[in-house]
């Protein structure tokens, strides 16, 4: 392609926060908008993240983001024609203590007062909604119907779409090597693509470079207080009673979750 010389937004990072503010931007009427992805979308850390969607967070601004989101989900195969993986399952969280189960019976005060659906279970009742979990170590549950799981990839690319729908232009395989400032303010970017110098001027530099954004916060002489950590996570063979639309299980006395995933004969676990 012809870099452009000057758009509007330039965006670094092709992963999901990447391709989100590019397609949000788009539904908002801000077309002239550039991403510059490294290696290829979704390539960062977004093709291994565990695409959990719950609705609670710690405040009201928050959890309306996260209802959103989920509104959002639920419709973008609609407008796209790819498919973002969203099943509403519902979320099992179990509580091994009386007092993990007072920290979730406030969690349910405060779903309520946020207008999430939210109830609390007993350990035979979470038992029925997860029926390969052992329960008779737990004081207690909670319910919540609405949460789901998506899948970050095909979620990624759906947004890319519905960008790219309204205008905005993706280039895959650019690395961007510095950052223009004028009047101590970023006003455009240096990249490198196939080999050749391009300079692009902006009015914003927005900075999606995930686990690289302190690196690329560094190029403008800004400091982004992010650090990469080490996770680590299990896939299983087949489990018989393991099925797609089985409940997210979160066990936060046992500081880890359980996600289902789908089973396709000679392909293993998707």
């Amino acid at each position: 392609m012809t870099f452009p010389t000057h758009v509007q937004t330039v965006i670094v990072g092709g992963g999901i926060a990447g391709c989100s503010t590019a397609y949000h931007l788009s539904r908002l009427g801000h077309t002239d908008v550039l991403l510059l992805e490294q290696g290829k979308l979704t390539s960062g850390t977004t093709w291994h993240a565990a695409g959990l969607v719950g609705q609670m967070r710690p405040n009201r601004s928050m959890t309306a983001m996260s209802k959103y989101g989920i509104e959002l989900y639920s419709t973008l195969e609609q407008e796209t024609g790819l498919a973002t993986g969203w099943k509403q399952c519902g979320s099992v969280n179990v509580a091994r203590t009386p007092e993990r189960l007072k920290v979730l019976r406030k969690q349910v005060a405060l779903a309520h007062s946020f207008g999430v659906e939210c109830h609390e279970i007993s350990p035979a009742e979470a038992g029925d909604k997860y029926p390969v979990m052992r329960t008779d170590d737990l004081a207690g549950a909670i319910w919540l119907p609405g949460d789901g799981k998506a899948n970050p990839a095909d979620l990624c690319m759906s947004l890319a779409r519905g960008a790219r729908n309204r205008g905005v232009k993706i280039v895959e395989g650019v690395e961007v090597t510095g950052v223009v400032a004028e009047h101590d303010r970023a006003a455009g970017v240096r990249v490198r693509h196939d080999g050749v110098e391009h300079v692009v001027y902006c009015e914003t530099v927005v900075n999606c470079a995930g686990q690289w954004a302190r690196q690329f916060g560094r190029l403008a002489g800004v400091n982004v207080p992010l650090y990469s950590a080490e996770h680590f996570y299990i896939v299983t063979g087949r489990i018989p009673g393991v099925h797609p639309m089985l409940p997210v299980m979160r066990d936060p006395d046992g500081y880890i979750y359980y996600k289902g995933r789908s089973w396709r004969a000679g392909h293993g676990w998707l």
